[in-house]
């Protein structure tokens, strides 16, 4: 049985949103833009980052964009690679 592809959420972002805003000025197709904006939430997510106006959402975005332009694809991944850059392993969000 083959896998399911994991549904992306809708194509734009509140307009707000730090990933948002940045993907504006890129040169990313749509379907990159959301598997970056699938990413950043993910990251978000793990982090335990709620409020999107949190400065460190913008910190989360830029990093997450920088992964996504080394030629990383897959949205899981992208999070995982940033999550780690940005927890250092003896935090308790690595627990």
């Amino acid at each position: 049985m083959a896998e399911r592809p994991i549904a992306l959420p809708p194509a734009r972002q509140s307009p707000n949103m730090p990933i948002t805003r940045l993907l504006e000025r890129s040169t990313f197709t749509p379907d990159q833009r959301q598997v970056l904006e699938l990413a950043f939430n993910i990251t978000l997510r793990k982090l335990n980052l709620v409020d999107r106006n949190d400065p460190i959402c913008e910190i989360v975005a830029r990093k997450v964009i920088k992964i996504g332009s080394s030629g990383a694809t897959n949205a899981v991944a992208i999070a995982e690679i940033a999550y780690r850059q940005l927890v250092p392993r003896s935090s308790p969000l690595e627990m």
